[in-house]
């Protein structure tokens, strides 16, 4: 199995052992170690958490640049997400941004708003299925797939197998372009997604489940930005169109998704914390009556991940007041005489079934581990389980793990060192005092 490529880096030359990171990640798999962070990449999803609450700009996210490009693709096409439309002041008509976008050196554009519309239509189609397991959690998000898989894999046949709409605007732009141009060859094309996070760009180097992503480069909304504001101030409106209605443009915020298939029995919620909560309600059987699940690791939605440049509240704002200058939908399925539960092949995942991350394990021994998951519980019994973070480790529990593998020492606990000081001023090591 192909190592997962992560787009979350660290500078360790930045970091001063601060434990913002450490206490906000989803997935415990941030350690403080010698006075610095480490990120342990088997745990990471790419949520982009980290990059948001770290002061020192520590944590990165790993985007490639346009000058990254390779010559040898003569027709770019820039797939800009609907959150990008939500970042500048005064956007009155879309086609603005998106003749920015060709005068930045772009050959052609494809909405991902475009093709979130069929991605809605389809899901519409698929939730009228016999037999499929209630409710249908979204797919759109790569981190919250990345956190089911690895921490709710009895969830991973709710996911929704259904392409996410950056990945089939990819597909349909290549096709597009190599209907209109039989001139070129499928090689001489590439796609460049505008993205607002890094688990994006994690996605389009890693895929989903079996499918490889047909995105060829992913670059950051905030260089962009910068890049696009000249020529947005330039641009004459009018000259270029939308091809998406603000049903497509509505996925940039939590609950747009949701609001595109037409049913109230649906729940959405963003950031983190909330995901999780809502991913344990359903584990429980909490919502019997939901068909629908919409789930965004960032605040907000899309509009808030870690690459944007606007408070997502703010962009948020910008894209509902799109509303009077959009048309509701523009993109529908041409299908004939098809079943309304018919849903096309070409938009369904390779796999029909998304797999749960391989667990990471104490020991590939089975009594081993087990021997180990006990001196783990006596651990943490003698520890203080105020999950204050000094230890370097996000929890009393993480921390007696980190023990048993060696990782530290049960001393490395300012607290409990600091009681055994006071019970045993002899400083002699009691029996079952740890390792």
């Amino acid at each position: 199995m192909a190592e997962y490529q992560h787009s979350v880096s660290l500078d360790a030359d930045k970091c001063i052992g601060c434990t913002s990171c450490l206490r906000q990640c989803p997935t415990e798999a941030i350690r403080i170690r010698d006075g610095r962070a480490k990120i342990r990449a088997e745990l990471c999803i790419d949520c982009g958490n980290c990059i948001r609450v770290c002061q020192h700009k520590a944590k990165q996210a790993v985007f490639d640049r346009l000058e990254d490009i390779d010559p040898k693709f003569k027709w770019r096409i820039v797939l800009p997400a609907p959150s990008l439309y939500g970042q500048f002041d005064e956007l009155k008509d879309v086609g603005c941004l998106l003749q920015a976008l060709l005068r930045c050196g772009f050959d052609e554009y494809y909405e991902v708003a475009r093709a979130a519309e069929i991605i809605s239509e389809c899901t519409r189609r698929y939730m009228r299925k016999p037999d499929i397991v209630f409710p249908v959690i979204s797919s759109a998000c790569p981190a919250i797939v990345r956190l089911i898989r690895q921490r709710f894999p009895e969830l991973c046949d709710n996911i929704l197998p259904i392409l996410p709409p950056v990945e089939y605007a990819s597909r349909m732009a290549k096709a597009e372009a190599l209907k209109l141009h039989p001139e070129l060859r499928k090689d001489e094309i590439c796609t460049v997604f505008i993205s607002p996070c890094p688990a994006k760009t994690s996605y389009a180097k890693n895929g989903l489940s079996a499918t490889k992503s047909s995105i060829d480069y992913v670059v950051s909304m905030s260089d962009m930005y910068f890049k696009l504001l000249p020529y947005i101030k330039k641009a004459e409106p009018g000259k270029v169109r939308s091809q998406s209605g603000i049903a497509g443009v509505n996925w940039a915020s939590s609950g747009g998704e949701s609001e595109g298939l037409y049913s109230d029995r649906y729940l959405a919620a963003d950031g983190m914390v909330n995901a999780i909560q809502v991913l344990d309600a359903i584990e429980d059987g909490k919502f019997p009556h939901l068909e629908f699940v919409e789930l965004n690791a960032c605040p907000g939605g899309c509009v808030g991940g870690a690459a944007a440049v606007e408070n997502p509240y703010i962009a948020k704002a910008r894209i509902h007041g799109m509303r009077h200058s959009l048309p509701s939908n523009q993109n529908y399925l041409r299908l004939l005489n098809q079943k309304p539960d018919y849903v096309p092949e070409y938009v369904m995942v390779d796999s029909p079934i998304i797999n749960h991350a391989p667990e990471v394990r104490l020991s590939d021994n089975l009594a081993e581990a087990m021997r180990m998951m006990q001196r783990i519980d006596e651990i943490y019994k003698m520890l203080p389980q105020i999950d204050c973070g000094s230890c370097g480790a996000p929890t009393c529990r993480a921390f007696a793990e980190d023990v048993v593998k060696g990782e530290c020492q049960i001393d490395d606990c300012v607290v409990y060192l600091r009681r055994m000081v006071q019970e045993n001023p002899s400083g002699k090591r009691r029996p079952n005092d740890g390792p």
